[in-house]
């Protein structure tokens, strides 16, 4: 792929061929963000930008600060797989995508270092001005593909985005005994957290059963919003937290 001019100001470009047409010339109405998840920062670079990888991102953003742009805005980058929100199951053709050095899992979940946080905040806040992103649809991997992904991670600081303008966010309730649900488990209740989830966005159906698949998706909730303890439990704290969230959308709330 040619040269293109950077979207982001930030940004130096190092073209990937890896990349489409936008269904139906869709414009990018999500943030995804995910960890490259090895520990060779410039082998990931060089896999996003390999053809015969079939992968890649938007951007790429180092340890120190430094983004890279492999993808123009415009265009259809590879790196969300087989995901869904909110019922869009083409999530590539309606994001941008940021690849964020760090070995992530396999590594024992290394810190992000404050300069590449900040760097990030900074593109997202871009990216969001610029396709007037809402902060309910900045998102990790793998909320967009609980079970298969896991990525950016519990250690990916949220929080910290949504201090600086970035994401949707409210505090965790503390964990506490009490009533919680597991897998096994049926019955009207099941079916409330199941509505609850699919409402927020998650990809899962309305079945009362708490099967592997809630397990998972509860997992994938727990790493972003409840990062403290993962474990697929659905315990009040979580149940909480979810609650607290979906009644904080812009649709419960119309200024």
């Amino acid at each position: 792929m040619s040269e293109f001019a950077a979207d982001f100001p930030g940004a130096v470009v190092r073209p990937s061929p890896n990349h489409g047409l936008r269904a139906d010339q869709r414009s990018p109405d999500m943030l995804i963000l995910h960890y490259t998840g090895m520990p060779d920062h410039e082998q990931a670079l060089s896999w996003l930008c390999n053809p015969d990888s079939q992968v890649s991102s938007h951007y790429f953003v180092h340890e120190d600060g430094r983004v890279l742009q492999l993808v123009p805005e415009s265009a259809r980058a590879w790196h969300a797989g087989k995901s869904c929100w909110g019922g869009e199951s083409d999530i590539n053709s309606s994001s941008i995508g940021i690849e964020i050095a760090n070995a992530g899992h396999p590594d024992g979940l290394p810190p992000f270092p404050a300069a590449q946080i900040e760097a990030v905040v900074r593109l997202c806040r871009d990216c969001g001005s610029r396709w007037n992103i809402a902060p309910e649809r900045v998102l990790g991997h793998s909320d967009i593909a609980p079970i298969r992904k896991i990525d950016p991670g519990e250690n990916f600081p949220w929080s910290a985005l949504h201090s600086a303008g970035v994401g949707h966010w409210v505090e965790p309730a503390p964990i506490t005994s009490g009533r919680f649900f597991q897998r096994g488990e049926t019955g009207q209740p099941i079916e409330a957290l199941h509505s609850m989830l699919s409402i927020y966005g998650y990809d899962i159906e309305i079945t009362g059963y708490f099967c592997d698949r809630t397990r998972g998706v509860i997992e994938a909730f727990q790493r972003h919003f409840r990062p403290q303890r993962v474990d697929g439990i659905a315990d009040i704290s979580t149940i909480d937290t979810l609650h607290r969230l979906i009644v904080s959308l812009p649709k419960y709330n119309p200024s």
